[in-house]
């Protein structure tokens, strides 16, 4: 009986050292540090301290909800036990050097709301089954070395409101599932090898705010009732192979903070707007970090 309490006992202290997370969690966050060369971090972690001490690491009921490590030099690579961390919520690891792919396994992170490795060196594939991911809210991709075509299952995460993959090497076309996605605001897909038409269905984003295709191989007519959208605030389509259409309306010339297109190489702006542009740049994206 004094042999099972003391074990008991010894466990408890264990988890309380370890930053009371389990062993699980805590060699995944290890990993995390070791792949992505964490010594050379500008604000490393010490691996002798409790979890709950390193820098970005956000614990709820023992559990690991949420990793910031934005802008803080991380190299090398995301490990597969990424997957490990069945709570996590938030994967900030945006504005570094990493490299090598997205792991498969970030797509079992099924509590994830917010996933950024923007501005990075990640190459490879975004993977298929990344619809996997029901409560995203934020899929921030951009400025990295991705290739090949949209997943289909992005189309089923319809919760999303911002995916930001501009400046990468994507290519194919926008998946006619992305006009399910209602409750999106920011679609920036700019500077990729995306051709094709521009579907009907984002027609259907009426929350939609920001839309940058420019810098793409898009042909055909743009759907013009995508410029009639209620909260469209931005539109950026330059260097696209669109055909003729009015981008000169009255749905380009007055509604838009920032307008480009293809005619003539020309933009317009809306000078009573420019005092608030850099408002729409930014418009209400505080939401991105948060979990609910």
């Amino acid at each position: 009986m004094k042999k099972s309490i003391l074990m008991l006992l010894m466990v408890i202290v264990g988890q309380f050292l370890s930053g009371q997370v389990t062993g699980l969690e805590k060699n995944a966050l290890i990993d995390l540090y070791s792949s992505a060369k964490g010594d050379a971090w500008i604000r490393s972690w010490d691996l002798k301290s409790p979890v709950s001490t390193w820098e970005g690491v956000t614990l709820e009921n023992n559990k690991v909800v949420s990793i910031n490590l934005m802008n803080n030099n991380l190299s090398g690579s995301i490990p597969n036990s990424i997957g490990d961390l069945k709570d996590l919520k938030v994967l900030n690891l945006a504005l570094n050097n990493l490299g090598g792919s997205i792991p498969e396994s970030i797509t079992k992170l099924e509590k994830l709301v917010v996933l950024r490795l923007g501005k990075n060196k990640i190459a490879g594939k975004i993977p298929e089954n990344i619809g996997d991911l029901e409560k995203l809210v934020v899929l921030d991709l951009f400025y990295n070395g991705l290739s090949g075509e949209l997943p289909l299952s992005i189309g089923e995460i319809k919760k999303l409101r911002v995916i930001l993959l501009s400046h990468n090497g994507l290519s194919g076309s926008i998946p006619l599932t992305f006009g399910n996605l209602r409750y999106l605001e920011r679609l920036e897909l700019g500077d990729n090898n995306f051709g094709g038409l521009v579907p009907d269905s984002l027609e259907n984003l009426t929350n939609l705010k920001m839309l940058v295709l420019a810098e793409n191989r898009f042909r055909g007519e743009f759907p013009e009732d995508i410029l009639s959208l209620p909260n469209l605030e931005l539109v950026q389509l330059q260097n696209n192979r669109f055909g003729k259409n009015d981008f000169n309306s009255e749905n380009g010339k007055n509604k838009f903070a920032l307008f480009d297109f293809d005619e003539s190489n020309q933009r317009m702006i809306d000078f009573s707007k420019i005092n608030s542009a850099k408002d729409v740049r930014t418009a209400e994206t505080r939401f991105e970090d948060a979990v609910e």
